[in-house]
């Protein structure tokens, strides 16, 4: 005997429009830069017993209203609440220095600006990837440039992020050659967008970038492990 028909139709779920309204939830709307010193705390599976610190650049608002910290890692500008590696190390907190406290929550202060900042600069949706937004990098960061494996690396300091209308961010480096004034500094002709020009980009914090330069033997050796394991 066969089932009997629902008198109510089938409903057709596309997939793919249900993906995209699930990345356009997690997509990055706002930046807000750093100031206070908070840092995010993390851990590595080599260390189980030891807490690290690395200063936060900035903070982020997504589309869904999540507000995470942001700090130069590897390839990009990772979202502290997505690292989570253990030989690259995990999240654990945030910390104020000036207290001490660690907290798993952004501060409300920082929330409140970014809503605030992304209400004021209500962009329109357009189809073309657009300029939202780029801030300065107050951290020291360096961005290590690679075009081929066997070609030369370049080691150079990141000026400022911008923030894409897709949600995508990039670091902006300097061309040196047309560069007419000091300092260098966001709006300047000769910052381009490091991912225009260089098929892999490593960041690294400021002391991290001057051992490199110094061409320190056990910087060096961690550096050709780290690039290896992540080809």
């Amino acid at each position: 005997m066969g089932a009997s028909l629902s008198p109510r139709s089938a409903q057709v779920i596309d997939l793919d429009t249900v993906r995209q309204r699930q990345q356009a939830q997690k997509c990055l709307v706002r930046l807000a830069p750093e100031l206070d010193g908070l840092e995010m705390v993390y851990q590595l599976a080599a260390s189980p017993g030891a807490y690290y610190g690395m200063p936060i650049l900035a903070w982020g608002l997504r589309e869904d209203g999540s507000v995470f910290g942001l700090v130069p890692w590897m390839e990009t500008l990772a979202a502290c609440h997505d690292l989570d590696n253990q030989e690259n190390g995990y999240f654990v907190g945030y910390r104020d220095p000036e207290t001490e406290e660690i907290f798993d929550a952004p501060p409300d202060h920082k929330y409140h600006e970014l809503v605030a900042a992304a209400e004021y600069f209500d962009y329109e949706a357009s189809g073309e990837v657009t300029l939202i937004q780029q801030i300065p990098d107050t951290l020291g960061t360096h961005a290590l440039c690679m075009n081929h494996p066997n070609a030369p690396w370049h080691m150079k300091p990141v000026y400022g992020w911008r923030l894409y209308s897709d949600g995508s961010l990039d670091a902006l480096l300097a061309d040196e050659q047309k560069a007419t004034m000091t300092p260098i500094l966001l709006g300047d002709k000769c910052l381009y967008s490091a991912h225009t020009r260089h098929q892999t980009v490593y960041f690294f914090q400021r002391h991290i970038a001057n051992r490199i330069l110094e061409e320190d033997p056990v910087t060096l050796d961690a550096l050709a492990m780290m690039v290896v394991a992540t080809d």
